[in-house]
């Protein structure tokens, strides 16, 4: 690192979308700015890789949703393919080899709790809901299969432990999603669509962009912020600037000493939230052969639970996904990798053939395993606390600003919402250095 880059006018701390969206739009506009990233690779929450038959799978978040129009803009830009998800009208759910009726007692009750929550999300949250936890809740609903099936679900859709989510959490969620049907569903909703090339592509041809001005294996240590500016201390060394952007999960940017000490209301949001749990695995095959026979779009309901998705692009190797949310995905840990495939692909053989116990290709990431993004998807609320719901408070500590997926005013928690965050702590920053007011707490 040479002397000048190491007192840049802005340091970004986070080469995870947010970050290098941020990075990317100060730099055009003359900034000097250093990204400064505790992992070995690019990307956060994002993560790609190349299959043994070429193709790329993503292990991070992937999917365009609908309405997230700077996703697709931000895809469209950096030269990738966009493709629709493939999906039924109605998701297999399996509780064993049984497949579970979509009309019958299981699928009407777990629609009628849906319906609840989704009434309670929009006209407020009874008191006793604020503290109760989702799986204190789930314990008066009738019926195993449907309680289970309410569990998969929400532990998928969350990747919370349910009791360790309030429900009045979980409902916030929802409700600032803007309801339960855009993030369960796939078509029109949350899982609307994919990049051929790996939403993980994006964040490397970011990178690629600000060449060595991102700066891996570099955790942040410590922010030291005076009058004229921050000094900031990492595993590559000490820099000099006139703003920092964090742009980690509040749990993540714990670890950050800060002097002098953050607002209150800051060290809350670190202490008051969580990183959820997720497991995610991609099968790959010479072709998706599971179509002649099914659906490939599904739920098991055996521990663990699962979610499965076909991911497969068009005219491209066959993509199986795999999502395992919450306290499940933790059960797995022990396993080899070995072992982990066998279980997983062994719930669906009665469905999409025996052939699908061999895939070419097996790729998993346990996102709670990793010591730098600290789990998944999203950042979540404590139970009986109100920090960590959406969207995250953003407002400037003095010279540090936040940024961050968790931040945004629309989409929060998905890549929409960290480019999104990108966009505008990169406003904030420019006016910032605009006005050059002097730099106070």
């Amino acid at each position: 690192m040479t002397q000048q880059n190491s007192h840049p006018q802005a340091v970004v701390v986070g080469a995870g979308m947010a970050g290098l969206v941020a990075a990317r739009a100060l730099h055009r506009r003359g900034v000097d700015v250093v990204v400064l990233e505790a992992a070995s690779r690019p990307g956060g929450r994002v993560l790609a890789e190349t299959t043994v038959l070429g193709s790329r799978v993503d292990l991070g978040g992937q999917w365009i949703g609908h309405g997230h129009h700077r996703f697709a803009a931000l895809a469209a830009e950096l030269g990738t393919t966009v493709y629709p998800m493939r999906t039924p009208k109605v998701p297999a759910i399996l509780d064993g080899d049984t497949q579970v009726a979509t009309v019958g007692p299981t699928a009407v009750t777990a629609t009628a709790v849906l319906a609840v929550w989704e009434i309670a999300s929009r006209l407020g949250v009874p008191g006793s809901w604020k503290s109760q936890t989702v799986r204190e809740w789930l314990e008066r609903v009738p019926g195993r299969r449907t309680r289970r099936l309410l569990e998969v679900a929400t532990a998928v859709a969350t990747t919370a432990d349910l009791d360790r989510l309030s429900v009045h959490g979980m409902l916030e969620m929802v409700r600032f999603q803007g309801g339960l049907r855009g993030m369960l569903t796939t078509s029109g909703g949350a899982q609307d669509s994919l990049i051929v090339e790996g939403a993980g592509t994006l964040a490397e041809r970011l990178a690629a962009e600000l060449g060595d001005r991102v700066v891996l294996d570099s955790p942040v240590t410590a922010l030291r912020r005076d009058a004229s500016g921050v000094t900031v201390e990492s595993a590559s060394g000490t820099y000099r600037a006139a703003r920092v952007i964090v742009t980690v999960p509040p749990p993540t940017a714990a670890r950050i000493e800060h002097h002098p000490a953050l607002p209150d209301t800051r060290i809350r949001l670190q202490d008051n939230t969580y990183m959820g749990s997720v497991y995610k695995a991609i099968a790959v095959y010479d072709r998706p052969f599971w179509r002649e026979r099914a659906e490939a779009e599904l739920m098991t309901l055996t521990e663990p639970g699962i979610a499965f998705f076909d991911t497969s692009s068009p005219g491209g190797p066959g993509h199986l996904c795999v999502l395992i949310g919450g306290a499940d995905a933790r059960s797995l840990d022990d396993l080899t990798p070995e072992d982990r495939r066998a279980r997983i692909l062994g719930t669906v053989t009665g469905r999409l053939g025996p052939e699908i116990l061999t895939p070419r290709g097996w790729y998993e990431k346990s996102w709670h395993r990793d010591p730098h993004a600290g789990g998944g998807y999203t950042v979540l609320p404590e139970p009986g606390h109100t920090d960590g719901h959406f969207p995250l408070p953003a407002a400037p500590s003095g010279t540090v600003h936040w940024a961050g997926a968790e931040t945004a005013s629309e989409h929060a928690g998905y890549i929409e919402g960290a480019i999104e965050s990108g966009d505008r702590v990169a406003r904030e920053v420019l006016a910032a250095l605009a006005t050059a007011e002097p730099a106070g707490r």
